[in-house]
């Protein structure tokens, strides 16, 4: 896939900081910033992103991962999956996320959290009473809201940068366990 838009000047402040922290600029910013206001409101709202902690953080990268995943965004996944290198997460587990359903080293809940990811992202949404239900008994109101809106935010990033033309800058290369590569479903629920 190549950039549908030509990436834009950033502040040089600003690819300064990502280039020391990641070892390189994010092309989704460099696209983002032909609109600044936009760029700049994305950065601020995946930043709060973060800082939301009621929900385990191995769950959100799983629930993430399968989104790109699912949804095709090959830079989502890639970013993830170095993030979860970087985090401390079980690489081994993290590396299974693209092809989760025929892995064996996932929890109940781990594939819980996946498949909800997963029912929220197909068009229309698949959730049922049920399996919001059990996850809110297990995860408790304020992570099942912070799991619901991380995972609607990383369907409006992922969708994002597909309709942009962005793809993987290749950040998972330097990850010491490859990344399991999507199923021949593509990626869809069976």
């Amino acid at each position: 896939m190549a950039l549908r838009l030509p990436k834009a000047q950033l502040p040089a402040e600003l690819g300064e900081t990502m280039v020391k922290a990641f070892g390189a600029v994010f092309e989704p910013t460099e696209v983002l910033w032909h609109n600044p206001e936009v760029a700049v409101s994305n950065q601020e709202f995946a930043g709060r992103i973060a800082a939301w902690h009621a929900l385990d953080e191995s769950l959100k990268s799983f629930a993430h991962m399968a989104v790109a995943s699912l949804v095709g965004c090959s830079w989502c996944l890639d970013i993830n999956y170095f993030q979860a290198q970087n985090q401390g997460l079980d690489l081994a587990k993290a590396s299974r996320v693209p092809d989760w359903r025929a892995s064996d080293v996932f929890t109940p809940l781990e594939r819980d959290v996946m498949a909800y990811a997963e029912a929220m992202s197909v068009t229309p949404p698949t959730v049922t009473d049920e399996q919001y239900g059990d996850l809110l008994d297990v995860l408790g109101p304020a992570a099942m809201v912070e799991l619901t809106a991380y995972v609607a935010f990383v369907n409006m990033a992922a969708r994002n940068n597909i309709a942009n033309g962005v793809s993987s800058q290749g950040f998972s290369d330097s990850c010491a366990v490859p990344l399991a590569g999507r199923p021949a479903t593509g990626g869809r629920p069976a």
